[in-house]
């Protein structure tokens, strides 16, 4: 199976202006939605590789929160601070197996950019949202929501 590029966008945030934009935090529907999309992996079975998460308190704590799910220990990766490109993204899976899915847990609008970079597929990614590209024919899998990964949890 080919590699995959699994994007995790951070759960929802203190509104914008709240304080240092690095330091905003989950709100408690953020928590949720982390924790499920975390579920939701555990139950469709994939392991990953690497988890890496922005430096960013929003991302770093979904990343948490989700990977404790799985069962394992995100690593913070500056370039997922923003500005994230398709190259940053080759870097980390040049380094992966040739069936590694690797997660990456960061921001918009860099996430829908770098599906566009890759698939040339235009795609709305959601706070808690997923979205899975299968490498290196650069094919959007999945595109999921925040509900239907809490459906997929069985929460809700």
């Amino acid at each position: 199976m080919p590699r995959q590029l699994w994007l995790l966008r951070h759960g929802d945030a203190e509104p914008a202006g709240a304080g240092p934009d690095a330091d905003r935090e989950l709100t408690d529907k953020g928590r949720r939605q982390s924790v499920a999309a975390g579920r939701a992996l555990v139950r469709l079975g994939v392991e990953f590789e690497a988890v890496y998460a922005s430096p960013r308190t929003r991302a770093r704590d979904t990343a948490g929160l989700a990977a404790a799910e799985l069962g394992v220990s995100p690593r913070v990766h500056q370039p997922l601070h923003g500005g994230f490109t398709s190259e940053d993204a080759d870097e980390l899976v040049s380094g992966a197996g040739p069936d590694a899915r690797i997660l990456l847990v960061g921001h918009e609008p860099d996430f829908s950019q770098l599906v566009w970079n890759l698939t040339g597929g235009r795609i709305d990614l959601k706070k808690g949202g997923l979205a899975v590209i299968r490498l290196p024919d650069a094919e959007l899998l999945v595109l999921l929501r925040p509900r239907e990964l809490e459906l997929l949890a069985g929460i809700g």
